[in-house]
C-alpha cells in the first residue's frame, strides 16, 4: 500500500470502521505516516480516531497510536494544548529523538508547561504539586537524550527551567568540561532565573558540585558562597589555601579575596575576615586589622619577605622560642589576607595607581573656569564638581591651590560643596583622611570658629574618603553628629556616616541618626533620611515600615524626598521580597512617595532585567500624574537593566521622543546609567538628539548620559567622542546658552576625564555580581536634580581601569605584557591646546607643578628635540602608557609632529603595556600574558588586580609603584604647596625611569 502512491486518505479512513482489529491497525498506522499531507482530510475523522484511543478493549499499543494521530492532526490545526494532551497519550511513541517540526514543538509546550506548574508550585509552597506522571516522564525522556547525546549546556538549560535540580547536577557531573559546565551554569542562574529564592538553591546545587570535584575551582565557589551570604563556608577555604606548605594556595587565597572584594559586600567582607582563625602562635610584630598607620603596614611586609625568603625558617623579628614555623608562615599570610578583605590593600594600590597615571587634563578646567560668570553660581559650583570628579580618587588638588581666591568666592552650600569636593579627590585616602580634612573639621568647644557650611562639607567628605570603609572613621562621625545641632553640620555628619557605614546596618548608628530626623529640621532630615538608607541597603528590615510612618507624618518635603529614597535603598537586591513595600509605595497619595516606590522597584530588581518590574515601571512611565513620578519610573529601567545593556535603548527609545520632556529626561538618564562606560553605539544614537533639545534640563540630562556612555572611549573607537568634546566646549564658552545645559556641560566635561582618564563607571563586578557601592553610588547622584551635593556620590560608582599584577608580598613587580590592539584605539585622549604661547607654556607647569619652572621650560624644549630624533623608540614608550611628560608636551606641538610620524612607519599592530598598566573595558579582550615571561597570573584576568607566580624567584626583582604613596601621602597632609610641588616631581621621577638620563645630558 504505501509503495504505491496515495492521493487520498479516505480509503484508509474507511477501515477506521471495520470490526477487525487487525485492519484497524493498518489504517492507524498508514495514516499516521500520510498525515503530513493529509491532515486537512483526516480531521474530518478526528471524533472517530478520538473514539479508538478511548475504546478500553484495544491492546495499549494500538491506543496510543490513535492517540499519536489524533496529536498530529491537532498540531497541524494549531491547537497546540489539545495536541499535547494526546502527545501524553502516545506513550513510548511520541518519540522525543525524532527531528521535526511536530516533535520539536510540542516538546518545547511540555517544558512549557511544565516548568510553569513547577514555578506556580514553588510559589504557593506546595511541594506535591500534581504534575501529570505522563508530562514528567516526557521532559525525563527528553533530559535524559540530551545528557546521553552530550547536549549538556541544552539539558541543564531545561533541567534549570523545570526546577529538576537531581537531573541538573547529573548534567554537570557527566559533562566532558565539568569546570566550564559549572561556570555556565553560573551565568544562567544569574541571567535566567528570576526569583531570588530558586536562583539560591541552584547555586547551593553548585557549590556542592563544585567541592566534590578532584580539583575545585575555589575562586567560583567562593562567589557562589558570596551571593548566598555564607561567610562560613568562605572562612573554610581561604583558612585550607592558606595553611597549605604550597606557596600557589596561597597565591589562590589572596586572588580570592581580591575578586571577593571587587563586589564592595562589606559587611561580608568584614565578616570573613573576622571569622579567619588565628595562629596557635602569634608573631610578635602583627598589625591589627584597620588599624590606620601605614608605615606599621610596610614592615609587616618587610616581616613577610624575610619569613618567605626561605619558606619554613622563622625571621629575625619574630619569637623563636617554641614556634612552630607552619604557624608563622600561616600568621604572616593571615595578616596580609585581613588586609586585603578590609579593601585597605587594594584601595592603597588603587590609589598609587590613580596618582601616579592621572592624566587630567588641567586646561580644560581653566577654560571652563574663564567663561564661566562670576555671579552664575550654579555654574561657580559646577565647575568644582567637575574638578573633583575629574580628579576623583587621583589626590591631585592642584587646580583648588591655584585657584583659592576664586574659590574663597563660594558661599553658604557652595562652601559646602566645594570642601566635600577634597572627598572626592582624596577618596580611598583612608591613613590620611582626617589629617588632609582636619584644617575644616568641627573644632569642638564652644567657639567653634569655622563656617558651620565647610564644618558640614568636611565631615561629608570624610564620608567620600571612607565610603564602604569606614572602621576607623565611624566613631569621629558619631561624636561630630551627637555634639551639634546645627542643621548644616548635620546634614554633612548623616551623609558622611551613611558613606562610612554603607550597609553595616549598625542598629547604633541607626540610632543616632534617627534622632536628628525627629528634631524635623527639614535640612538635616533630607540627609538623615537618605543616610538610614545607606546604613541599611540591602538588609529589608522592619525599619522601612518606621521610615514610610515618619514620611506620612513631617510636613517637610525634603524630608520626605530624603526618607523616599532611604527607603528604597533598604530593599536593594530583595527583589520579589520587596514587592509588598513597593507596592504600598506606589499607591501612596504622596507622589514624593511613588516616586520614592520607582527608587524601590529599581533597586530590589537592580542589574535583573526582570520582566515583571520593566513592565510596572513603563506603566507608571505612560500613567502617573506626576511629572517626577514618570521620569523616575524611566529612569530606573536603567538600573534594572544594566547587566543587558544593549536592551536600553530599544526600550526606552519610543520614550525618548516623548511629548513630556521629564520623560525625556528619564530616558536620557536611563540609558546613561545602565550603557555607562561602554561606547554603546545605540546609546550614543538615541541620547544626540537629546543633547540639542528644546527643553534646557533635557539637554542637560543628555550631556551627562552621554558622557556617563562614553567615559574612556575614544576618537579611535568612535568619531562622535571628538564631536561631543568639541560640543561640550561650544556649550560652555558660548554666553547666550542658558545656566541648565551649561552645567550639564561642565558635569559632563568632568565625567568624560574622570579620575584622571583613568576611571569607568561598572554596576557589574567582572564575576557578574551588582557592584553594590557603585549601583548605590548612581541611584543617590541621580538625585542631584534636588540637591546638587549629591553630585559627588557618582565617585561611589568610579572604579579604575588598571591591570596591577601583585606578588607573593603583594608588591607590584615590573614586567611587560601585551596589548593585541592598535595602540591608538585605546590611548588617552590628546591634551587640549591653546594657540597662544603663554598659556601653552602654562600648561605642563600646572599639570607637573615641578619645582623649578624655568628649569622645566628649559627641560621641555630639550626634550622636544629628543623627541623628533627619537620618534620610533617615543612611540614604543608612550604606548606603553607611560611617559608623562612627553605626552602632556606633546598638545603644543601635535599637528606639527603627528604627520611625519604616521608616514615615516604604519602605527603597530600591538602595544607592549608594563605593569601597572591603564587597561580600559573594550581593550580587555586583546590582552594577553607574553609566553616567556618571569610572572604566570593565577588567574587568567585582563584587568582588576591579579596574583602573579614568580617563575624565578631567585633572581632580584625590579618594584613599580614603590615611593609614590610615602610622597604623596605626608605633605599632602601638612597642605603646603611646596609639598604638594614635591610629590609631583617625585611621581614623575617614579613613573618613568628611563627618561633622566637623557634630560640631563642635553641642558
Amino acid at each position: 500500500m504505501a509503495a504505491t502512491m496515495v492521493s487520498s486518505a479516505g480509503g484508509l479512513l474507511a477501515m477506521l470502521n471495520e470490526s477487525h482489529p487487525s485492519l484497524k491497525l493498518h489504517a492507524l498506522s498508514n495514516l499516521n505516516s500520510f498525515v503530513d499531507q493529509f491532515w486537512p482530510e483526516i480531521s474530518t475523522s478526528v471524533p472517530i480516531i478520538e473514539s479508538l484511543y478511548e475504546d478500553e478493549e484495544f491492546d495499549q499499543h494500538q491506543r496510543q497510536l490513535a492517540a499519536l494521530l489524533v496529536s498530529k492532526v491537532f498540531y497541524y490545526l494549531g491547537e497546540l494544548n489539545d495536541s499535547l494532551s494526546y502527545a501524553l497519550g502516545a506513550g513510548s511513541l511520541f518519540d522525543v529523538s525524532e527531528d521535526s517540526d511536530y516533535v520539536h514543538t510540542l516538546l518545547a509546550k511540555a517544558i512549557d508547561e511544565y516548568a510553569s506548574i513547577k514555578s506556580k508550585a514553588a510559589e504557593s509552597n506546595d511541594e506535591a504539586a500534581n504534575v501529570d506522571p505522563r508530562l514528567e516522564a516526557i521532559v525525563e525522556r527528553m533530559l535524559d537524550k540530551c545528557i546521553t547525546d552530550g547536549k549538556y549546556q541544552q539539558a541543564m538549560g531545561i533541567a534549570i527551567e523545570c526546577r529538576r535540580l537531581d537531573k541538573l547536577e547529573e548534567a554537570i557531573t557527566r559533562s566532558d568540561n565539568v569546570h566550564g559546565t559549572l561556570s555556565y551554569c553560573i551565568n544562567v542562574s544569574h541571567s535566567f532565573v528570576n526569583r531570588r529564592e530558586y536562583r539560591r538553591e541552584v547555586l547551593r546545587l553548585l557549590v556542592k558540585v563544585y567541592q566534590k570535584l578532584p580539583s575545585p575551582d575555589y575562586l567560583s565557589i567562593c562567589q557562589c558562597l558570596m551571593f548566598l551570604d555564607e561567610p562560613e563556608g568562605v572562612v573554610s577555604i581561604l583558612e585550607k589555601l592558606l595553611r597549605s606548605e604550597n606557596k600557589d594556595d596561597a597565591l589562590l587565597a589572596f586572588q580570592i579575596a581580591f575578586d571577593l572584594v571587587e563586589n564592595e559586600h562589606q559587611a561580608f567582607l568584614l565578616n570573613v575576615r573576622d571569622h579567619l582563625p588565628v595562629p596557635k602562635t602569634q608573631p610578635l610584630q602583627t598589625v591589627q586589622p584597620g588599624s590606620n598607620d601605614p608605615p606599621s603596614a610596610q614592615n609587616d611586609s618587610s616581616t613577610a619577605e624575610d619569613v618567605q625568603m626561605n619558606e619554613g625558617t622563622p625571621a629575625s623579628n619574630v619569637n623563636v622560642q617554641d614556634e612552630d614555623p607552619k604557624e608563622v608562615i600561616y600568621a604572616e599570610r593571615l595578616n596580609k589576607i585581613k588586609g586585603i578583605l578590609s579593601g585597605e590593600t587594594s584601595i592603597q594600590l588603587t590609589l598609587q595607581f590613580l596618582y601616579s597615571h592621572n592624566k587630567s587634563d588641567l586646561l580644560i578646567l581653566k577654560t571652563i573656569k574663564q567663561s564661566v560668570e562670576m555671579r552664575n553660581s550654579v555654574c561657580h559650583s559646577a565647575t568644582i564638581y567637575a574638578n573633583a570628579i575629574m580628579h576623583a580618587g587621583t589626590t591631585v588638588d592642584t587646580f583648588l591651590r591655584e585657584n583659592l581666591d576664586w574659590l574663597s568666592r563660594a558661599t553658604n552650600w557652595a562652601k559646602f560643596s566645594a570642601t566635600a569636593g577634597l572627598g572626592v579627590i582624596h577618596r580611598g585616602h583612608l591613613q590620611q583622611g582626617r589629617s588632609l580634612m582636619a584644617p575644616y573639621l568641627p573644632q569642638g568647644g564652644a567657639g567653634g570658629g569655622g563656617s558651620p557650611y565647610s564644618e558640614g562639607g568636611a565631615l561629608y567628605a570624610l564620608g567620600l574618603i571612607h565610603a564602604n570603609h569606614g572602621e576607623g572613621i565611624k566613631q569621629f562621625l558619631r561624636d561630630s553628629l551627637r555634639s551639634t545641632n546645627v542643621e548644616v553640620i548635620q546634614h554633612g555628619a548623616c551623609l558622611g556616616l551613611g558613606l562610612a557605614a554603607l550597609g553595616t546596618a549598625d542598629e547604633d548608628i541607626y540610632d543616632d541618626i534617627k534622632n536628628v530626623l525627629y528634631t524635623d529640621s527639614a535640612v538635616a532630615g533630607e540627609a538623615a533620611g537618605i543616610s538610614m538608607g545607606l546604613l541599611m541597603v540591602g538588609t529589608a528590615s522592619e525599619k522601612a515600615g518606621e521610615m514610610l510612618t515618619y514620611a506620612h507624618e513631617t510636613q517637610h518635603e525634603k524630608i520626605i524626598r530624603g526618607l523616599a529614597l532611604g527607603i528604597a535603598l533598604t530593599v536593594y537586591g530583595r527583589e520579589e521580597e520587596a514587592d509588598t513595600l513597593i507596592e504600598q509605595m506606589t499607591r501612596d497619595q504622596d507622589p514624593i512617595l511613588r516616586y520614592g516606590g520607582m527608587y524601590a522597584l529599581a533597586l530590589a530588581y537592580s542589574g535583573t532585567a526582570n520582566n515583571k518590574a520593566i513592565r510596572q515601571l513603563l506603566h507608571f512611565a505612560v500613567s502617573d500624574v506626576s511629572d517626577d513620578v514618570r521620569r523616575t519610573a524611566v529612569l530606573a529601567l536603567g538600573f534594572v537593566l544594566y547587566s543587558e545593556p544593549e536592551q536600553t535603548p530599544r526600550i526606552v527609545s519610543l520614550l525618548s521622543e516623548s511629548y513630556n520632556p521629564h520623560v525625556r529626561y528619564g530616558a536620557a538618564l536611563a540609558v546613561g546609567i545602565s550603557c555607562a562606560g561602554t561606547g554603546l553605539s545605540e546609546a550614543i544614537s538615541l541620547l544626540e538628539p537629546l543633547t540639542s533639545d528644546v527643553v534646557d534640563f533635557v539637554r542637560q540630562g543628555a550631556l551627562i548620559a552621554m558622557a556617563m556612555v562614553m567615559v574612556q572611549i575614544n576618537e579611535a573607537n568612535d568619531s562622535r567622542v571628538g564631536t561631543f568634546r568639541r560640543q561640550l566646549e561650544k556649550i560652555i564658552l558660548d554666553k547666550h546658552e542658558d545656566t541648565m545645559s551649561k552645567m550639564g556641560a561642565i558635569l559632563a566635561s568632568g565625567i568624560l576625564d574622570a579620575g584622571g582618564r583613568n576611571v569607568t563607571i561598572r554596576l557589574l563586578s567582572k564575576t557578574k555580581h551588582d557592584k553594590i557601592t557603585a549601583v548605590v553610588g548612581l541611584s543617590v547622584f541621580s538625585q542631584f536634580w534636588y540637591w546638587y551635593p549629591l553630585i559627588y556620590f557618582i565617585s561611589l560608582a568610579f572604579s579604575p581601569t588598571a591591570l596591577i599584577g601583585l606578588n607573593y608580598d603583594l608588591k607590584v613587580p615590573r614586567f611587560e605584557f601585551l596589548s593585541h590592539a592598535k595602540p591608538s584605539l585605546f590611548e588617552y585622549p590628546k591634551p587640549t591646546t591653546v594657540p597662544t604661547t603663554t598659556s601653552a607654556v602654562k600648561l605642563p607647569a600646572a599639570v607637573l607643578s615641578t619645582s623649578a619652572k624655568a628649569k622645566a621650560r628649559a627641560k621641555k624644549e630639550a626634550e622636544q628635540k629628543e623627541k623628533e630624533k627619537a620618534t620610533a623608540e617615543k612611540t614604543d614608550l608612550s604606548s606603553a602608557g607611560k611617559g608623562k611628560s612627553s605626552n602632556e608636551k606633546d598638545g603644543d606641538s601635535m599637528q606639527v609632529d603627528t604627520p611625519p610620524e604616521k608616514k615615516a612607519e604604519p602605527e603597530p599592530s600591538f602595544e607592549i603595556l608594563i605593569n601597572p598598566a591603564r587597561v580600559v573595558p573594550a581593550q580587555e579582550k586583546f590582552i594577553k600574558f607574553l609566553e616567556d615571561s618571569r610572572y604566570v597570573p593565577v588567574k587568567s584576568s585582563p584587568s582588576g588586580f591579579v596574583l602573579l607566580r614568580d617563575l624565578r624567584p631567585n633572581e632580584p626583582e625590579v618594584l613599580s609603584l614603590t615611593d609614590a604613596p610615602s610622597s604623596t601621602q605626608s605633605p599632602a597632609g601638612g597642605g603646603s604647596t611646596t609639598g604638594q610641588q614635591g610629590s609631583a616631581s617625585a611621581m614623575a621621577v617614579d613613573e618613568e625611569p628611563q627618561p633622566p638620563a637623557p634630560f640631563e645630558y642635553t641642558s
